[in-house]
């Protein structure tokens, strides 16, 4: 272990010595001088937690060193901001909610060195400890230093963490793969994030078919009640349905369907001709052909009458395009809010006409590789883990086709059968 020696100098001021032996006992004694005995202490117990050896980066009369600067080394806001603005293949509005990720979230991240002290993060500096202490600061919020009551940051959910965790990544692994090479290693590789299914399954609500009946008797407009109608029939998102033109209706086939091609995009701050556009939809997969109902091939036919190609299948009164805001402040909120003060006990959003048609479906048996393609999920891992848990349903059935097959035991090796 080791030890502090107090020594009084001749002008009445301190000297706190740390001396050990280096590598413990048939060691040489070593020693380290500070001005204070907190600095002493702090010394002492690095030596003793690094096995009577100088702590890793310490240099003798000069304390904790960092490593000489890279070359090329930048401010990691200013390197992510540069790697964002370089990036080919996505819309300005991305492009857009990536700077602001840099601006908000990354400016909490800090690079400690080995002495504890916290300095601006670099490309070159951040290490994988910084990464969990800024994934642990997302998780955790901040505080109002002024009113602790309020929050000056507030805590990220899981998903939000991941999708910032999953920018960083690729902004460090930018590094690696630079010419010259900036970094070696990945600092993001092995972060531990916040478990994205815990709060999943608590965002979505799912109603019975008698829940959504009891919304949708209170929806007095009859073109807001065929919207509400197709969404929960359908499982489309609000982007693709209210985006559909009588073009991408196919009713005359034997197999009836219509064709998802586009949605709606939230365009740039700034940008001239309204807050959105028309786009792709949210994935590659994400366009579609989808099978219709007798029921929506009625609806459908019902709302093309008289109509031209490129006009919308779902108008406002105006004749326009819904607008979310809008649909939801006049049509929605009062439909749900009159439903629950006769006694409906869940407050759903619009959005949950998507989960409650994905529980339809899985209580109907509908295997969850069927619904990845008609919600358009990119991957049936997305399908899994927002909906899997409602699979349980389906035990008995398991149960009973494993008792079907292993009811009866086979013959054993040894044992004579009695006719």
């Amino acid at each position: 272990m080791a030890t502090i020696r107090k020594r009084e100098r001749k002008d009445g001021s301190c000297i706190y010595q740390v001396r050990w032996l280096q590598g413990g006992r048939g060691g040489s004694w070593e020693s380290e001088p500070f001005g204070d005995e907190a600095s002493a202490e702090q010394f002492k117990k690095l030596v003793d937690a690094h096995g009577q050896q100088w702590p890793h980066g310490w240099v003798k009369g000069q304390g904790f060193v960092e490593e000489p600067a890279v070359p090329g080394d930048v401010p990691l806001d200013s390197y992510a901001t540069r790697y964002v603005d370089r990036l080919t293949g996505i819309d300005e509005r991305t492009r857009e909610d990536y700077h602001r990720e840099i601006r908000i979230h990354f400016a909490v991240l800090k690079h400690t060195d080995h002495a504890g002290r916290e300095h601006p993060a670099t490309i070159c500096t951040l290490t994988q400890d910084d990464v969990t202490d800024w994934v642990r600061a997302e998780e955790e919020g901040e505080r109002d230093q002024a009113d602790p009551e309020k929050w000056a940051r507030r805590p990220a959910d899981p998903k939000s963490i991941a999708n910032r965790h999953g920018l960083l990544y690729c902004i460090v692994q930018a590094a690696i793969d630079a010419d010259p090479q900036l970094r070696t290693m990945n600092c993001c590789k092995r972060t531990k994030l916040p478990r994205v299914d815990d709060h999943t399954v608590e965002e979505m609500t799912f109603l019975e078919r008698d829940e959504y009946q009891r919304i949708a008797a209170e929806i007095t407009d009859p073109d807001a009640r065929d919207l509400a109608d197709w969404l929960v029939g359908t499982g489309m998102r609000w982007s693709e349905a209210t985006a559909l033109r009588i073009s991408d209706l196919n009713l005359t086939a034997d197999r009836p369907s219509v064709n998802v091609q586009r949605a709606w995009k939230k365009a740039k701050k700034g940008t001239a001709g309204g807050a959105f556009y028309l786009g792709p939809p949210k994935t590659k997969k994400a366009r579609r052909l989808l099978r219709l109902s007798p029921v929506q091939v009625e609806m459908a036919r019902r709302l093309a009458t008289g109509r031209k190609g490129d006009d919308y299948l779902f108008r406002a009164a105006m004749g326009g395009e819904w607008r979310h805001a809008n649909y939801y402040n006049r049509k929605w909120k009062p439909a749900v809010e009159a439903a629950m003060k006769k006694g409906l006990p869940k407050r759903p959003r619009i959005h949950d006409l998507r989960h409650t048609h994905v529980s339809w479906l899985i209580a109907a048996r509908i295997p969850l590789p069927a619904i990845q393609i008609r919600l358009g999920h990119e991957s049936i891992q997305t399908t899994v883990d927002r909906y899997g848990h409602l699979v349980q349903g389906l035990d008995d059935d398991i149960a009973s086709a494993v008792e079907a097959v292993m009811g009866v035991p086979a013959p054993r090796p040894g044992l004579r059968q009695v006719v």
